[in-house]
This record gives structure tokens, sequence and C-alpha cells, in this order.
């Protein structure tokens, strides 16, 4: 049966490759980084620095992969971002200079903007005529293991292998596994969505851009955006910098990827007849409550579980907020291209949490410090989202079902 008559055929192929590539290409550089600085003596902001400039690849990349998508299908772009991904895993695994360790993060910032949660929405937005919301809720089920999956996985194969070689095989898991699977995507033009499923009426790329509703949401994006990409990076020294042995705090942050999970399944059972903005105002609101626990008892082991569940559980629904709030804002005709454009902002933000956090780092290691900045990212984050969506072109806006 082809995936045009079976479209959950999509998701249970990308549900794969979702895990994969968040795991290897987002993921695994917590572990490693500080190997790969002690193997080079690099400073901390050129080892860091690279992977924020594949964020900012990818944040450059967002929007045309979207119009790619939103034209040609997923197959192509996701299948040649899988095989972009592998080669820069591979090109990590063999560098000996800062010129090919540059280069290689390049290609996978390229990858990211290309097989990650933005092109699979996208990818999900052409496919399903009546419920993207679904199939987007049930494909970052299977995207929320990846930390749970990658972080213990990536610091079993360090140590017994070292940093290259592991990414050696993530590549080679990139070109191997991957890339057929993306190959099995539908290609072809999209089919008209259906009245009763369209928004007020769709934007295009253009008429979004202008609108003031955009730019809110944009920035509640980024900020978001921000204080993920710094966690996913620092969560961990950041915990040992508490007190914590390294073993317990990856054993804590483990809990982030169920959590994640479980916010997600409880917005699929009880939220999926509600409108994605006020999930999104709920969503945002959980961020700062769990950085206030970490604030003020970041020594206890418990307060430090309680951040993950919280922070977790917010991650995981906001994934769900990025990719259906856009649908009812601004319609699903331009949906990968609009998407993208949100995502650039987004991507940016990604691309200085983990060099603006580094080089605060090497000023004050206070965890406290640091914590206490995020948390104040967190707020304004929540003050842009629920101005956004209490605009007028929020409130006539019709929800996704």
């Amino acid at each position: 049966m082809s995936d045009r008559k079976d479209p959950w055929k999509i998701i249970r192929l990308m549900a794969i490759t979702q895990i994969v590539s968040w795991g290897s290409l987002f993921y695994a550089f917590a572990i490693v980084a500080h190997d790969i600085q002690r193997e080079f003596g690099w400073r901390t902001e050129l080892v860091f620095g690279a992977y924020s400039w594949s964020l900012l690849v990818s944040g450059l990349a967002a929007t045309p992969a979207g119009m790619l998508i939103d034209r040609y299908g997923g197959r192509a772009v996701m299948g040649i971002g899988s095989l972009l991904a592998g080669a820069g895993m591979i090109g990590l695994a063999f560098t000996h200079s800062f010129a090919l360790y540059l280069a290689s993060w390049t290609m996978i910032g390229l990858a990211m903007a290309m097989v990650l949660y933005e092109a699979a929405f996208a990818t999900i937005n052409r496919e399903f005529l009546h419920s993207p919301r679904k199939g987007i809720s049930v494909l970052t089920l299977f995207g929320g293991l990846a930390s749970t999956v990658f972080w213990p996985l990536t610091l079993k194969l360090n140590g017994l292998l070292g940093w290259r070689d592991t990414f050696l095989v993530y590549g080679l898991i990139h070109l191997l596994l991957c890339a057929p699977l993306h190959a099995l995507l539908h290609a072809g033009p999209r089919r008209p969505v259906p009245a009763a499923s369209k928004a007020a009426r769709d934007y295009t790329l253009h008429e979004a851009l202008r609108d003031p509703t955009f730019w809110k949401l944009a920035f509640a994006f980024s900020a978001n955006m921000l204080i993920l990409s710094t966690l996913s990076v620092h969560l961990i020294p950041l915990l040992q910098r508490f007190g914590h042995s390294a073993g317990t705090a990856v054993l804590v942050s483990t809990l982030i990827g169920p959590m994640q999970v479980a916010g997600r399944i409880g917005e699929m059972t009880f939220a999926r007849h509600i409108r994605p903005q006020t999930i999104g105002k709920l969503t945002f609101a959980i961020m700062p409550a769990g950085l206030c626990a970490l604030l003020f008892l970041g020594q206890h082991e418990v307060a430090v579980a309680a951040f993950c569940i919280l922070y977790g559980a917010s991650n995981g629904v906001l994934t769900i907020v990025r990719g259906t709030v856009p649908q009812a804002l601004f319609g699903r005709e331009n949906y990968g291209a609009i998407s993208g454009a949100l995502a650039g902002p987004s991507l940016v933000a990604k691309a200085a949490g983990p060099i603006a956090a580094a080089a605060f780092i090497e000023v004050n290691s206070s965890p406290a410090w640091l914590v206490g900045i995020l948390f104040t990212v967190s707020v304004i984050s929540l003050a842009c989202f629920v101005a956004a969506v209490k605009s007028e072109r929020a409130g006539n806006a019709m929800a996704l079902e």
C-alpha cells in the first residue's frame, strides 16, 4: 500500500530516522565535546563554536528546505539530508584540523535543516489531509526518545571506542539506515487540502512576514530554543557544578526523554480538541517553574529530578506547539516555507546558546548565575507567546482538529 493511501507509513519510517537524527546530530555532542577539546587543545569557544555554527547554518537553510518540501515532498530533501549527515559525521571522525572540523559541522548543519522536526512536520503537513496535528503528535512521541537513547549510548560508545569511532558509527547509520528509509517516502505533487481542514485563509510567506503575530511567535520560539540548546549541551556539566557526580547527572537527565513522551501522550489524550494556542500558553509557563526549582534547590537530587520532569514535559509538548500553531495561524498551503522562516530565528538562537553559555562559564562558573539568566529568558518567551496568541490574527484563527 502506498503512503498516499496509508499516510501513516511516513510516521513509521520517520519514527526511526528522527530518533537517530536528533540523537546523533544534536544530543551526542554534549557527551563528547570535552574529549574533543582535550585531544586537540582548542579553546572552548572553538569546540563549541563550530557546533553553534552548524545550528546557524541549519537556521539559514530551514526556509529553503521547507519550500522544497512544499513543492516536491520529503523523499528527496530528507534523503539528501541523511547523506549529508553521514558525510559530516564521518568527516568529524577523521578530522585532524579545525578547517575539516568546521566543514564537517557545516554539512551537519545543512543536514539538520533537511532531516529534523521542521522538515518532518512539513512532510506530514503535505501528506496528511485531515489530521496533520495527530501525525505530528505521534511522530514527536518517538523523537522524544532520542536523548534517552543516545545520551547513555554515546557515553557507552565513547568509553569503549572513543569519540572518533562513535561519530564514525553514527555516520554509517545515517548512510545505511536513515537514507534508505527516507528514500521510501512519497514523491510527487501534493493533494489539495480539504476546505474543512483549512485556517481562515492560507498566508503566503511574504504575507506572514509582514504580520506582527509572526514576529511575536518567532521571538517566543527563539527565546525558548535558546534555553533548549544551552541545556542540551551544558546540562550535565551544569549539574556537576551543583555538586552531583557525572553518573548521577546523566541518570537524572535521562528523565527528560520519558517526560517528553509523557507530555506528548498527555497532549494527544487530553488536549487534542483544545486549540494549540491554549496548549502553548500552559507549556511556556511550565519552563520557568522548572528553572526556578533548579535555581534555588539545585544541590538536591529531588529538585534536579523535578526540573528534568518539568523541562522534559514542557519541551515535549512545545515541539507539538511549534508544529501546529503555525498551521492554525497561517494555514497549510505554504506551511513548509512559513515554518522554516519561523525556525530560522530559533535556530540562530539555538546556535548562540551553547557558545554564549560556554563563554559565560569561562568568566563565571557559578551554576546559579547561568540558571538565573535562563529563567529570565523563559519568562520573556512566555510573555511573547501570550502576546502573539492574544492578537486579533490569532483570535480569528481556526484550531486544528
